[in-house]
């Protein structure tokens, strides 16, 4: 089912509406929207899938995604995601330790993290600082650190020790 946002399901989170796109069976892509995007249902089995993980995701942090993904990304992009996806749920990870396990540095960890089109799927919201929460899909203010902000939050983090001064 083809619809003009290009999206295969338009869902309504806590955090405002998320756009998922799928190829050839995988999550490909997730984007927040603006609550201008009309609502649209999943068009496929494997978007009907999606949507009742992200529901249960927002019921219970604990809920994992299993969904196959496939998100467009270069190689080192990759081996970040992966890394991404071994934090557990309600546990954070530095972008230096993160870049200590890679070989890599804190800089470029964050950069992939910025580009992640699979946000939340693969927790980005997991990584912080070495001093302070860090940023949020290439933000360190405004709605995107809220959202970030709030993830953790759902998932059990105290954030008292992320607040910068």
């Amino acid at each position: 089912m083809s619809t003009d946002t290009g999206f295969d399901c338009v869902l309504e989170s806590p955090l405002g509406r998320l756009g998922i796109r799928l190829h050839a069976g995988c999550l490909f892509r997730v984007d927040f929207l603006p609550d201008t995007v009309a609502l649209q249902a999943p068009a496929s089995s494997i978007a009907r899938r999606v949507a009742a993980e992200f529901e249960g995701y927002f019921e219970d942090a604990q809920q994992c995604f299993s969904v196959p993904v496939a998100p467009a990304a270069t190689s080192f992009q990759q081996r970040v995601l992966t890394a991404l996806r071994m934090i557990p749920t309600g546990q954070t990870r530095s972008y230096g330790e993160i870049a200590a396990r890679l070989g890599s540095g804190a800089r470029a960890v964050g950069n992939a993290c910025r580009r992640n089109p699979l946000t939340i799927v693969v927790p980005c919201h997991r990584v912080v600082g070495a001093s302070g929460i860090g940023g949020y899909a290439g933000h360190t203010a405004g709605p995107e650190l809220q959202r970030k902000l709030w993830l953790l939050a759902h998932e059990g983090v105290d954030l008292a020790p992320l607040k910068t001064p």
